[in-house]
């Protein structure tokens, strides 16, 4: 089989439990593109932090964000795919989690926007210190997101929450399942992501694919976690980290390395190097 794309998630999965791109990740990655094989990350995260780690390992094709809410290619001129949560569902979800004291953020192509420094701002925060301007994520402490939202006109591509207590994740989850307009997914153990109805990885990679007159036979995806599993679906071939959960491990096709071993460069060797 000769393969033309690779789509890779980031935490957990190209990236090592310090947030690392290591070297051998960088050499199969570089050493694919060479053979003409599109590699394209896929992530949870903001637009401009997915930019940060394809500048660092030379990837210029398009760039999956926001559990696929956004697809845009590296310069953000082309924006591809962009499925933003209407306004008034916002509203309902910022009323949800104000009700249940639950930490959230949320946040459109390229601003972080939350009302407490904690958690994954609080990390993002921390890590802006160490950056230049041009990488720093822009991170605006609210005091009150409705009014902002709408004052704003700002175009939410994902929420996050988190909380310690696995139970009170489980039960908000059940909550957010009675709304149409929502998907609920989980990237991280104790944290929910919500995207707009239909919203996933599988589907942004799918329409990327139309764009570029690739089959899923000659697509390889690689993941970790939950919201990676839409993606695995789709792709002719699926990898599983070792670190990964167990649901991932046993729908993909194959299990490499662990994030911490080169796991993403292993799969690639065995697949296309």
């Amino acid at each position: 089989m000769k393969y033309k794309l690779i789509a890779i998630d980031m935490d957990g999965t190209l990236l090592d439990k310090e947030e690392k791109v290591s070297e051998k990740n960088k050499e199969a990655i570089k050493r694919a593109t060479e053979k003409g094989v599109k590699v394209v990350i896929s992530t949870g995260r903001i637009f401009t932090s997915a930019i940060y780690y394809a500048k660092l390992i030379g990837i210029m094709t398009p760039i999956i964000a926001c559990n696929g809410a956004y697809i845009s290619e590296y310069d953000r001129e082309n924006v591809l795919l962009q499925h933003p949560i209407n306004q008034e569902d916002m509203e309902k979800l910022i009323e949800i989690f104000e009700k249940n004291n639950l930490y959230y953020h949320f946040y459109d192509n390229e601003n972080f926007y939350t009302t407490d420094l904690d958690y994954n701002s609080l990390k993002y925060y921390e890590w802006n210190k160490k950056q230049k301007e041009e990488n720093k994520i822009n991170i605006n402490v609210l005091k009150n997101p409705v009014e902002y939202i709408k004052k704003n006109n700002v175009k939410v591509y994902k929420v996050v929450i988190m909380d310690e207590d696995i139970e009170k994740i489980t039960n908000i989850r059940e909550e957010l399942s009675l709304y149409e307009n929502i998907e609920v997914v989980s990237s991280w153990h104790g944290s929910l992501d919500i995207m707009y109805k239909g919203v996933s990885k599988g589907k942004a990679l799918k329409e990327l694919c139309k764009i570029y007159g690739i089959s899923r036979e000659e697509v390889i995806a690689i993941g970790d976690n939950e919201n990676d599993l839409s993606m695995l679906e789709f792709a002719g071939t699926s990898v599983a980290m070792e670190n990964g959960i167990d649901l991932v491990k046993e729908y993909a096709d194959i299990v490499t390395e662990t994030n911490d071993n080169n796991g993403v460069a292993k799969a690639i060797e065995k697949l296309i190097l």
